[in-house]
């Protein structure tokens, strides 16, 4: 009889993964994957700031208090919203006594959380298209406050509620951008051919990465990871991964970093 063998009893046994992320996000994700024996290398493929111009953000926030609903498509929208609430003597805490607040993913719930927050709707998956199909109540007649990256995001949630009848006031409240190089290490790593998996937290950081491996290692540089696995959070990522890598090895089936650690553990068991 075949032996049984569960997710939890399997690990990694020491495979080289790269993660991409942002500079100052990627110490929590690389506990996940350390603790199923990765050795993991640094890449961070994003640098998290304000957006260029603040005005349109500090416009929506002097007026948060009448719009419906708030909807943050990530953790960085609700810390730069409750940083930027803070400078008007208020906070996001505050403001969610008299309006509802709405999140796509885990970990922007987890975010609203640390807050003190509970969200008052997740969809089921956490994607945008399932927030949509799932959103408690008719968009007709709302006024719904879209914070979201300044450049590189997808419009479909805004597009979607406007389509059903809301007002969306879509601004930026923060913006990502790419970082000027590669941690020695992590290049020795790649240069060596030593790397087993790379995995990619975003469609930033796929196109990010692949701007700073070509810096590096120039034209060829995609022949430094031919026989690296390349995994990717989720079916917007898997699709520019696929356009910028030539391939995806395989996509998480829950769209999180454990998700990510699962799809790591399966591919190399």
């Amino acid at each position: 009889m075949r032996e049984i063998i569960k997710m939890s009893e399997l690990s990694l046994n020491q495979k080289n993964i790269i993660i991409t992320r942002s500079k100052d996000k990627i110490s929590d994700v690389k506990k996940l994957f350390t603790n199923k024996g990765a050795q993991i290398f640094d890449f961070p493929a994003i640098d998290v700031g304000y957006p260029d111009d603040l005005n349109p953000l500090d416009d929506a926030l002097s007026e948060i208090n009448d719009f419906h609903w708030i909807i943050f498509t990530s953790s960085n929208g609700i810390q730069f919203v409750d940083e930027r609430l803070r400078n008007l003597n208020t906070s996001l805490k505050e403001c969610s006594k008299k309006i509802k607040i709405a999140v796509v993913g885990e970990k922007t719930s987890l975010t609203l959380s640390d807050l003190g927050i509970e969200a008052d709707f997740v969809p089921p998956e956490f994607v945008a298209e399932s927030l949509i199909e799932n959103f408690p109540v008719s968009g007709y007649g709302l006024r719904v406050f879209l914070p979201r990256v300044q450049t590189g995001g997808r419009n479909f949630i805004a597009d979607e509620f406007r389509n059903s009848g809301s007002r969306v006031v879509e601004v930026p409240a923060y913006e990502t951008r790419c970082p000027d190089s590669i941690p020695i290490e992590t290049i020795n790593a790649i240069s060596n051919r030593k790397i087993d998996a790379m995995v990619f937290s975003s469609g930033k950081t796929v196109s990010n990465s692949s701007f700073l491996l070509e810096k590096e290692f120039g034209e060829e540089w995609l022949t430094y990871l031919e026989n690296a696995k390349l995994l990717t959070i989720g079916p917007q990522t898997s699709k520019i991964c696929g356009k910028t890598f030539g391939r995806v090895d395989k996509e998480a089936v829950k769209y999180t970093f454990e998700g990510l650690l699962d799809a790591a553990i399966d591919i190399f068991n």
